[in-house]
């Protein structure tokens, strides 16, 4: 999806629906009107990464979009508001080769998540939603949840 037109990807209902059953988000932090899974969300041009995550809600869901940059400028925001007291879970291309990974998820000094951080790998690759409202080709990458929580 890197070499993708779009970075408008829905999550499929069924793992959103697991995941939000466990979690019970209270905002999508990456949306369009079309695509939200919340009531409250966030989109383009509600800029999500100057806004307070941690004012307007306690717990958001994330797929953001996966270009490299915006990728991972989500990671260090999920990062930050997990100080703040906000859980976010995040969709992500398991990369764990890339520096964001490695600066917001994972500690090569201690060999294990940082702090506040959970990982999840999924067998097989997800099936998005592209913006026509039709299940896309398989992802051409596996993906993870991150899931940053205040310790």
């Amino acid at each position: 999806m890197y070499s993708s037109r779009s970075d408008e990807w829905e999550t499929p209902g069924e793992l959103y629906g697991r995941l939000h059953d466990e979690f019970d988000f209270q905002i999508d932090l990456a949306a369009t009107p079309k695509n939200a899974k919340c009531r409250k969300f966030f989109t383009a041009n509600d800029d999500a990464l100057a806004q307070s995550w941690h004012t307007t809600a306690q717990r958001g869901w994330l797929n953001p979009p996966y270009s490299r940059t915006l990728s991972k400028a989500f990671m260090a925001k999920a990062a930050a508001e997990r100080l703040l007291g906000f859980t976010t879970v995040m969709l992500l291309p398991a990369r764990t080769d890339t520096r964001a990974f490695h600066a917001y998820v994972y500690d090569t000094i201690t060999w294990s998540t940082r702090v506040g951080v959970t990982l999840r790998f999924f067998s097989g690759r997800i099936r998005f939603i592209d913006t026509a409202g039709r299940i896309g080709h398989a992802a051409p990458f596996p993906s993870m949840l991150a899931i940053f929580a205040p310790s």
